[in-house]
């Protein structure tokens, strides 16, 4: 493959699986794609300050958009961040809590999260076991609050309501798990990619995305060329160029071999 490429990443259920295990074929077919003068990027739904996994960053990025689309990170540097009005949050918490849902607000430094919401909920342990100190409570910090999206917990929640009520500010990924993301309006993760090489100065034709859920949709659309990971859900796989096998089956490294970036 002589042109170039840059090649986006998601991170759970693509580079780890949920016990965050990466295999030992994908460190290696990233740090060979770089050798050979292709750029990667981590492009995550997470926000910034939940993505602090020395072992991630070990393998070696050239830069991250995170928190779909709302902040990205090229060479070490901040080159882009979408923050959320205050107001806007204030307003939000408020109002997915009168429908039934339980918030987690997502910024570059911190997640705040009221542990009382998430006492029992395995959603909640694995936030507060990654995120460590930079897990913060909503309440200790009301109005303080720096954050460019959330993630509700939705289980018995009114989410119709609740998703007509906020539908001009935010757009929503809905996941299987119960959960939903609230994302400014207009951004994902294909707006991030697009955003990345306009201000690098490449053709977004030279691009290529990897991913499986839903809010990965965006980008394997917008990318040149889209690959879904065999563990994908259904719909995912629909929207992308190729398929290869799963995470933890070598899927990374047999699709880098396919597409001659390795």
């Amino acid at each position: 493959m002589s042109v170039k490429k840059t090649v986006f990443f998601d991170i759970d259920g693509t580079l780890w699986n949920w016990h965050n295990e990466i295999p030992e074929s994908t460190i290696r077919a990233i740090r060979s794609l770089r050798q050979n003068g292709h750029q990667a990027f981590l492009c995550s739904g997470r926000s910034r300050a939940y993505i602090q996994n020395p072992d991630l960053f070990a393998i070696g990025f050239d830069g991250v958009v995170s928190g779909c689309g709302t902040m990205i990170e090229y060479g070490g540097e901040t080159i882009f961040y979408k923050k959320l009005d205050v107001d806007l949050v204030e307003h939000t918490v408020n109002t997915v809590r009168k429908y039934g849902m339980r918030p987690i607000l997502e910024g570059r430094e911190y997640l705040y999260m009221d542990e009382r919401e998430f006492a029992k909920d395995n959603y909640g342990k694995k936030v507060k076991a990654e995120v460590g100190s930079r897990l913060l409570t909503i309440a200790g910090e009301w109005g303080q609050w720096e954050i460019s999206k959330l993630s509700c917990a939705t289980e018995a929640a009114d989410q119709e309501k609740c998703y007509e009520e906020l539908k001009d500010c935010f757009d929503f990924i809905i996941h299987d798990i119960p959960v939903t993301e609230f994302v400014p309006k207009g951004y994902h993760k294909g707006t991030g990619i697009a955003k990345v090489c306009e201000m690098l100065d490449t053709d977004i034709e030279d691009t290529i995305a990897f991913g499986d859920s839903a809010n990965d949709i965006g980008m394997l659309r917008a990318a040149g060329f889209g690959v879904a990971m065999g563990n994908s859900s259904e719909d995912v796989k629909l929207e992308a160029d190729y398929v290869t096998t799963p995470v933890m089956e070598d899927g990374i490294w047999k699709a880098c071999k396919h597409l001659e970036l390795i």
